[in-house]
């Protein structure tokens, strides 16, 4: 589905990494660990198109994404559901707004009240729906920029560090939310840099781990 061959990247003349492939089949789920300023964010951004490649190739369902004019990338990204770091909202709105907002910006406002009550219970956030983003605690809006990236039903989850600022209960549960969707088919890769998540979630999902450090992108061990 998204595939990276030998693909380069680096900012300011210097390289970040180099010769890196990587492929994100339909239905497999990974991590991606490494150290910070490694490459991770830079690594996702590069599958959703959000960066071209320096050198190298990256595939989007098929498609060179270096041949790929903006509407064409934005199809593509239609199926490619983002759970960002940072969690930017418009505070101005609902969350149950915030969440419905792909929806409306490709002019699918009509399918609002179909998907949005399920979603919302799957999540854990039917109760907080008309609440605003600053009212949230931080696991609540990890989970309601989870439901926003799955509300167009993309084949693809890309998730940066999205338990980088919960507890461990909480990141249990995200996680758990995480492998449901592995489990309808999605395809899916974290960043993330917590090792002890990792290893827990090991045995709930066949997962690919690799690790990036030092410019390289390698397939880490067993003794994770």
């Amino acid at each position: 589905m998204i595939d990276l061959e030998r693909v380069s990247y680096g900012y300011g003349g210097a390289m970040l990494f180099s010769q890196l492939s990587l492929n994100l089949a339909a239905g497999s789920f990974h991590f991606l660990t490494g150290p910070s300023g490694a490459g991770k964010t830079t690594l996702l951004r590069l599958c959703y198109a959000d960066l071209k490649a320096k050198t190298g190739r990256v595939s989007l369902f098929g498609k060179d994404a270096a041949g790929l004019d903006r509407d064409h990338v934005a199809l593509a990204r239609r199926r490619i559901g983002v759970v960002h770091q940072d969690c930017q909202f418009l505070d101005h709105l609902s969350i149950a707004e915030n969440i419905v907002l792909p929806l409306t910006v490709v002019g699918r406002g009509d399918e609002v009240g179909k998907n949005l009550p399920e979603l919302l219970k799957w999540v854990g956030l039917s109760k907080q729906a008309e609440q605003k983003p600053p009212e949230l605690s931080g696991g609540e809006r990890q989970r309601a920029a989870l439901a926003r990236a799955v509300i167009l039903s993309p084949d693809v989850i890309l998730a940066d560090e999205p338990t980088g600022n919960v507890d461990w209960e909480m990141s249990q549960r995200l996680m758990k939310l995480l492998v449901e969707l592995n489990r309808m088919g999605k395809t899916v890769l974290i960043a993330t840099h917590d090792l002890a998540m990792i290893r827990a979630m090991k045995a709930d999902v066949s997962a690919r781990v690799s690790r990036l450090k030092d410019g390289q992108l390698v397939q880490a061990g067993a003794d994770l």
